[in-house]
């Protein structure tokens, strides 16, 4: 299957501090891709890495099998929006619409235009009249009529209220559905990913946690509920990814492939955010056992 990302222990290093360390992940073309962790962790340097803002400072990354921003070629694939929705103030929809006619050869002018129909937006407007939710209407519409194979979203709906959300959401799937291209979106809103992303990967502490298709992530971990239990008298097939313990009872989030027989434990299958939130979970108890070493 082609890939529309590969990053191989991708780093990138700010002085002394690493923004994002040992990054190694393949994305399938295809995908609406989620990509969550807390502020801090590392999404916006991975998109900027892929976008060819910025260079790794270890490892290598490709992008639709090239090097990002490797040329015009390149650069006319993918498209991004940067987490403040950026547009001209000054300039009206119509001449943000010229503009990305002149910038981008694949420009798909009659698309823009009927997007901007569609949305009630006037084009003689100026960018600096529009609403938030507006404003972010106008850039996911340059980006779309760019008509890239990949398309990186981040945050673009980090600052909007829940009815704009949904609407930004809603015209984002509808147009991949009809224009089949990929989508890297990154978000700590996992609601919001839920209902668009079919791949998800969890960015912690600057490093990948897990990545991988949703279905395929839901259907191989399970929470499991029973008397206490220490993690080495688990089988070996079942990783764990967080436990919280009392004096009586155990709570594990497992990661397995193979069937799980002990009637000791109450097995619930978990959402999207119970995945995210066991992974960072796991994170933060690791981080003060770390500190408990150290005192």
């Amino acid at each position: 299957m082609t890939s529309v990302l590969q990053a191989q222990a991708l780093g990138k290093k700010y002085g002394k501090r690493w923004a994002l360390r040992e990054c190694t992940i393949d994305i399938p073309a295809g995908h609406v891709v989620g990509l969550v962790g807390p502020n801090g962790a590392g999404k916006t340097t991975l998109l900027k890495l892929a976008s060819g803002q910025l260079e790794p400072t270890a490892g290598g990354i490709t992008v639709l099998g090239g090097r990002p921003a490797g040329g015009p070629a390149q650069l006319a694939k993918v498209g991004f929006v940067a987490q403040d929705t950026p547009v001209y103030t000054g300039l009206s929809i119509a001449e943000h619409l010229k503009l990305g006619a002149r910038l981008n050869p694949r420009w798909d002018d009659g698309m823009a235009r009927e997007r901007i129909a569609q949305l009630g937006l006037d084009p003689a407007q100026r960018a600096g009249k529009l609403s938030g939710g507006q404003r972010a209407q106008l850039a996911l519409t340059v980006g779309l009529a760019k008509r890239p194979e990949l398309l990186i979203l981040d945050e673009p709906v980090a600052s909007l209220d829940p009815l704009a959300r949904r609407e930004f959401l809603q015209g984002l799937m509808e147009a991949t559905v009809e224009h089949k291209f990929s989508v890297v979106l990154s978000s700590h809103l996992v609601s919001d990913l839920e209902r668009v992303c079919d791949f998800l990967i969890v960015l912690v502490d600057s490093r990948v946690q897990v990545a991988g298709e949703v279905d395929k992530l839901l259907a191989t971990h399970h929470r499991l509920t029973g008397p206490r239990r220490d993690p080495d008298r688990l089988p070996a097939d079942q990783h764990v990814v967080s436990a919280r313990h009392t004096d009586r009872q155990s709570t594990y989030v497992i990661r397995t492939d193979a069937p799980i027989h002990d009637p000791a434990w109450t097995i619930t299958q978990l959402n999207l955010e119970d995945l995210v939130l066991a992974y960072m979970d796991k994170h933060t108890a690791d981080r003060r056992v770390a500190l408990e070493v150290r005192r």
